[in-house]
């Protein structure tokens, strides 16, 4: 049959594109979208990323979720089994997002806003697939909306809807929703952080620790855009600060190799905070595929081991990301 005239489909790669997948309005389609296609590539590659482990296989019966029923083992066996995980208990899981207005910052034809909140959503059905209870903080500089952490009907379609509100503050405080954080949860979680970090960091170990010592898991996701990290482009440009409105005009050729030191040497302050803290810390680029958080979260779990939750994650050999 001739395929003259047709559309030809997209291939997973084009699929996984951030400018692709920002074309997608639906946020929970977007992330629907990278965990497919997560999956997809460990299926195809199993010696090239992580797979998760059961402790052992049990009969079914009455009551158990039908979604745990191993149905190439029912093909072989003519027998129901489900797979017994090593922790049946929940995890507690928040995305914490930064909606201050440096986060609305985009060299790439969408903001850093938008990739950060197609990143909590893609990590939100992540979790809602392994049925742990997700819920979500969004902030600025102060705490904007909180969305409990359950796992029930409904539960994905709130953390969306608070994902989605835009908001209207300005200014950048990490300190004041982390102590708000700390007051408002109650029970151990994991919780990630997803920010640009681009803030004075003198008080930030002290807030991060204080969570920590209430036993919280913490991982940090620093979203920046490409232009942030290399002051790319060769023309003198103004830039307007988002968040002040301050003008600055600006040489690249001049300011490069100062911006850059500056910035590598805030990068260094905040690894070293998190270190002493032991937090997991990752940078996400605008222009990467997203699916790379969902290998530093398995990695983060191997690392950790059977405790941290309900699997355990197989290190084999990293595939790129």
């Amino acid at each position: 049959m001739s395929t003259e005239g047709r559309t030809k489909q997209p291939t997973l790669a084009e699929r996984m594109d951030p400018a692709a997948l920002m074309r997608i309005k639906n946020l929970q389609l977007r992330a629907k979208a990278v965990v497919d296609g997560f999956y997809n590539g460990l299926h195809r590659s199993p010696l090239h990323g992580f797979s998760v482990e059961f402790s052992e296989y049990r009969p079914y019966t009455a009551g158990d979720d039908p979604r745990t029923i191993d149905w190439r083992l029912f093909a072989r066996s003519d027998r129901f089994y489900v797979k017994k995980f090593e922790d049946e208990t929940n995890r507690r899981c928040y995305l914490a997002m930064d909606q201050s207005k440096s986060m609305r910052f985009g060299s790439t034809g969408y903001s850093k806003s938008d990739y950060a909140r197609t990143l909590a959503a893609t990590l939100a059905y992540y979790f809602h697939l392994q049925r742990d209870a997700i819920g979500c903080v969004t902030f600025e500089s102060k705490m904007v909306d909180f969305v409990p952490a359950r796992h029930r009907p409904g539960q994905m379609q709130r953390v969306l809807a608070a994902l989605e509100i835009e908001s209207r503050g300005n200014s950048t405080d990490l300190l004041a929703p982390l102590e708000m954080l700390a007051e408002v949860l109650h029970h151990r979680s994991l919780v990630i952080l997803i920010s640009d970090f681009l803030v004075p960091l003198d008080q930030l170990e002290k807030r991060l620790a204080f969570l920590r010592a209430r036993r919280h898991e913490l991982m940090v996701m620093r979203v920046l855009d490409p232009m942030e990290v290399e002051l790319s482009g060769n023309e003198p440009i103004t830039l307007v600060d988002s968040e002040t409105g301050k003008k600055i005009y600006v040489d690249p050729n001049r300011e490069r190799e100062a911006y850059q030191s500056r910035f590598k040497e805030h990068e260094r302050q905040l690894t070293e905070i998190l270190g002493r803290n032991g937090i997991e810390f990752t940078t996400m680029l605008t222009d990467k595929p997203l699916e790379g958080a969902l290998f530093e979260l398995l990695h983060l779990q191997s690392k950790r081991g059977s405790g941290t939750g309900r699997y355990r994650a197989v290190v084999g050999r990293r595939g790129s990301s």
